[in-house]
């Protein structure tokens, strides 16, 4: 199983969570997504905790199963597809989230959020 994990299953991993430690333990590769790891950052540098919580990020990222993905210009097709389905439903999704949807999409990987909204995109392989 190769997974993206949201911002949220992130934190849920740090703060130890039975279930996502289980789901990313049984992961062949866990996926961040750029839009996450900025997520994190901007998050780290915004609370008192930055140093520490850049140390834990990065003994993460340094784990073999671990891997940050990008966008490039194949994902920008899938962004707009995507972006223009949201519109059409009327279902906007927040920016960060639809660039993670169209990765997930285009590396046909499974996501792994809390976030409810990405139900709006039911072509997402999702792990629940």
């Amino acid at each position: 199983m190769r997974i993206v994990i949201d911002t949220n299953r992130y934190r849920d991993f740090c703060e130890g969570h039975e279930e996502v430690v289980g789901v990313l333990r049984l992961a062949e590769r866990i996926v961040l997504p750029f839009p996450v790891l900025a997520e994190l950052r901007a998050g780290f540098a915004a609370g008192t905790l930055a140093r520490k919580n850049e140390r834990v990020l990065n003994l993460f990222l340094n784990r073999p199963r671990v891997a940050v993905v990008f966008a490039d210009e194949q994902t920008t097709f899938h962004y707009a597809r995507l972006f223009t389905q949201l519109r059409v439903q009327g279902t906007p999704i927040p920016t960060h989230d639809l660039w993670i949807a169209a990765l997930v999409q285009q590396h046909n990987l499974l996501l792994y959020s809390r976030d409810t909204h990405f139900r709006h995109l039911p072509q997402l392989a999702r792990v629940d």
